[in-house]
């Protein structure tokens, strides 16, 4: 036993510290270990909070919402094998870099290897995955207490959201009794007595040696570009400095669309390129537009013809500009030289040292880029346009000409982000555009969008199994008035499987079965059975007459677009037919 006192001035104490540091918002999953922390945090004022009946789907609904607010998100949730289920999720912030403070509650040490129900190691659970894992002492006994309690919180912020942001790993014993004291719930909120420690950060000026290591590297330089991959949590002023950037040094801009850079006003001088993946898949123009120097921001491209690019292209010299010196992104282990500092800190510097000089070789070579970026651009476009019945190519440029500065776009890994990162282009509008790029994975998409909407309306682009596979975070969705707009984009199982070697190979290895993993589930009664709307388009002018209303509502709403798997592919072979078409005519290849 335990003081009941002790366990929720404990508890209390831990929240005062995470929402002094930033925590705004906590997840919490029901259970009985965890009750204080629930209680605790739901009469601290300033903390939002919601409830979720799966742990799994709690996980990734964090993940969006920490992605989206850009500040932590607390994660809540019993001993045992609830613990576990925050897994997947926290696998994801770590690789993809996004502040998750999980508080996962436990048995004290003594009942722990007795067989106690709903007993688990949970020490170190996560194990590599968090930036920082610590064991909190059961409250009470003499221990440290309230003070121990907010320095731990303020300590777990501080590391979650330090040079390499990520999940943290708080282990919390309680004895019984379990159930709040009331008259220690009622000082949540209050400053304490206690002295708590404060972190001031100031992100540092470029050093002056990597200032001057950068310009001494691109005045030599005569085929340069500058080549950006997901940046989930881009520094703002990123986009403005990658615009001074360019014109200072005449470089051209390889933007994925989950860089944050291929939309928002800084595109309007040109500069920043949105057809890299479907130039580059012309083998005689990236031949021809060998690079000499590569910086890149970010963590590496998703294009396999970036890759192979680079692969073709060993003389090249290629430099990571990363702010942590203890991540370095780089699958194909091209990158030569890696300079920790803030990219756009760097970008400016830079500018605003060459302002006036001139660089008129690198500006004609960034004019053939954009020339042929041009006509890329006009080219799947019209392919686009031309398509019937409804393509997922029309689908994502529907999606992004719906949204506003206010909205926000959440691209299901697999098909949907590549059909959105070859057919969207640049545009002036400015757009928030997440993804689950760290691990890559198809699970928790629908929970990690729902987790988005908590900051504003958002719209979901994914296929259908990745829908399917996170169901019950569509149930989540049925529990408030969450402004998310999911499309669903169903050809019937795993379409991207088309685009492997294997299945040319077709049913000598069983490819429908094994791989294609075809499913006939009718999307409809389902959505309507947890009481969402639901609605099922086939051509453009009805798409774009549902989103609107949809997003206006602000509350679920589900758009299925039934496609042909085999016109899809085919679509896509025209487009790149139809790029490479136009480069020859324009002789840009």
């Amino acid at each position: 036993m335990s003081d009941p006192d002790a366990n929720t001035a404990f508890a209390v104490a831990l929240w005062d510290g995470l929402v002094e540091a930033g925590v705004e918002h906590a997840c919490l999953c029901p259970g009985s270990r965890s009750a204080l922390l629930a209680v605790a945090a739901a009469w601290q004022p300033g903390l939002t909070t919601s409830v979720h009946l799966d742990e799994r789907s709690a996980g990734f609904f964090a993940l969006g919402a920490a992605q989206a607010g850009r500040r932590p998100v607390a994660l809540v949730c019993s001993s045992g094998t609830a613990a576990a289920n925050f897994l997947p999720a926290v696998v994801e912030a770590s690789l993809a870099g996004v502040p998750l403070i999980v508080l996962t509650a436990d048995r004290p040490v003594e009942a722990r290897g007795w067989g106690a129900a709903q007993t688990i190691d949970q020490v170190g659970l996560f194990g590599s995955h968090v930036r920082f894992f610590a064991e909190a002492p059961a409250p009470g006994e003499g221990g440290p207490g309230e003070r121990h309690a907010a320095a731990l919180a303020l300590r777990a912020v501080a590391l979650a959201t330090g040079d390499r942001p990520g999940p943290v790993h708080l282990n919390l014993p309680f004895r019984e009794p379990l159930q709040p004291n009331e008259a220690s719930l009622a000082r949540a909120g209050r400053a304490p007595s206690a002295r708590r420690p404060v972190v001031v950060e100031a992100p540092p000026a470029p050093p002056a040696p990597i200032v001057a290591r950068a310009v001494a590297a691109l005045r030599g330089a005569q085929r340069p570009v500058l080549v950006a991959g997901p940046l989930p949590d881009a520094d703002p002023a990123l986009g403005g400095a990658v615009d001074a950037f360019s014109r200072a040094t005449g470089w051209p801009v390889l933007a994925e669309l989950c860089s944050q850079l291929r939309l928002g006003p800084h595109t309007a001088g040109g500069a920043v390129l949105a057809g890299g993946e479907a130039l580059l898949r012309q083998q005689d123009f990236a031949a021809r537009m060998a690079p000499d120097l590569v910086w890149r921001l970010g963590a590496a491209p998703t294009s396999k013809a970036w890759a192979a690019w680079l692969e073709r292209h060993p003389e090249a010299r290629v430099v990571g500009v990363h702010e942590s010196a203890r991540h370095f992104p780089d699958p194909s282990w091209r990158v030569d030289e890696w300079w920790r500092v803030r990219p756009a800190a760097l970008l400016q510097a830079v500018a605003e040292q060459l302002a006036g000089e001139p660089h008129a070789g690198t500006a004609s070579w960034r004019d053939r880029w954009t020339r042929a970026d041009k006509v890329a651009s006009q080219a799947l476009g019209r392919v686009a346009a031309a398509s019937e019945p409804l393509s997922a190519a029309q689908v994502v440029r529907t999606a992004v000409a719906a949204l506003s500065p206010r909205h926000a776009l959440f691209l299901s890994n697999s098909l949907a982000i590549r059909h959105a990162d070859l057919f969207v282009p640049t545009s002036i509008r400015e757009l928030r555009v997440l993804a689950n790029r760290g691990a890559n994975g198809i699970d928790g998409i629908v929970s990690s969008a729902l987790g988005a909407s908590l900051l504003g309306p958002t719209l979901l682009v994914t296929g259908d199994l990745a829908f399917l596979h996170d169901l019950s975070g569509l149930a989540s969705a049925a529990q408030g008035p969450f402004p998310l707009v999911a499309v669903v984009l169903n050809d019937r199982g795993g379409g991207i499987f088309d685009q492997l070697p294997i299945a040319s190979l077709g049913e000598s290895v069983e490819f429908e079965r094994l791989f294609r993993t075809p499913q006939s589930l009718d999307i409809g009664p389902l959505v309507a059975g947890l009481g969402l709307c639901f609605d099922r388009v086939s051509d453009p002018i009805a798409l774009g007459a549902v989103l609107e209303p949809a997003l206006a509502a602000g509350r679920p709403h589900v758009v299925e677009v039934p496609l042909d798997p085999a016109r899809q592919q085919e679509l896509q072979r025209h487009a790149l037919a139809a790029v490479g078409e136009g480069l020859r005519a324009e002789r840009l290849a």
